[in-house]
């Protein structure tokens, strides 16, 4: 394994605080701490501001864009994403000012499937490795906010022989070939987006395997969720 590199700049102070609020999304709702600006508040399938979608011409009765999707906006107005309309969405917003928020979505069946951090703190990590991109598209709520564009990837990175899976927001378009890893942060004037799919226990054996899973219904609900945020 090659020896991971920590990213500095002016975005990244507050570190503690982006891990801290990391930890609380993955383990569902948090509390809000006595005195404090904290909230948790869970967005359920039939609450939030639907947008109803027609299904597909190919959605099955397992698809999850049968559903329709329904949209989700940040407790500050500016960030909204739109997912299946039975899955739902939980917040935890940590700070108004400076804004700090993350999200969790979650499937029908209550498991966690995307991560989203947004606020105005961010920390990155990079090193070595080898990327090989299955499929990059722009998001189209999101060009002209940032630079580089954001873009919704399905990538693989090889680090020696550990083969690491990402579904993810990407500042620009990843490129094949010998890389440094760097998690996605997209810069939105002052606030900091990173948004990805949680593959904890869903790594695959190869890539022919990965690419089935992309093309299928779940794989391509979660690259819709990612290509469809909107910041104002």
């Amino acid at each position: 394994m090659h020896p991971a590199r920590r990213l500095a700049g002016p975005l990244a102070m507050a570190t503690a605080a982006a891990f801290f609020l990391a930890g609380c999304t993955s383990g569902g709702p948090a509390e809000s701490g006595g005195g404090g600006t904290s909230a948790a508040v869970t967005v359920p399938p039939s609450t939030g501001t639907p947008e109803p979608a027609a299904p597909s011409a190919s959605a099955s009765s397992g698809d999850p864009a049968a559903a329709g999707l329904a949209t989700f906006t940040f407790p500050d107005g500016r960030l909204s994403f739109t997912r299946p309309a039975d899955w739902k969405a939980e917040v935890f917003e940590a700070s108004a000012s400076p804004y700090v928020g993350t999200a969790t979505i979650y499937d029908a069946s209550d498991k966690q499937l995307v991560s989203i951090y947004y606020g105005q703190i961010a920390d990155g990590v990079s090193g070595p490795v080898t990327r090989t991109v299955f499929e990059s598209v722009p998001v189209p709520g999101l060009q002209g906010r940032s630079t580089p564009e954001a873009h919704a990837s399905f990538y693989v990175d090889w680090d020696d022989d550990d083969a690491i899976y990402h579904l993810q927001l990407t500042a620009g378009a990843p490129a094949t070939g010998p890389r440094d890893a760097v998690k996605g942060i997209i810069l939105l004037g002052d606030r900091v987006l990173t948004a990805e799919v949680l593959f904890d226990d869903q790594q695959f054996p190869d890539d022919k395997s990965a690419r089935a899973w992309f093309a299928g219904s779940q794989g391509q609900a979660l690259k819709a969720i990612l290509a469809s945020f909107t910041f104002r």
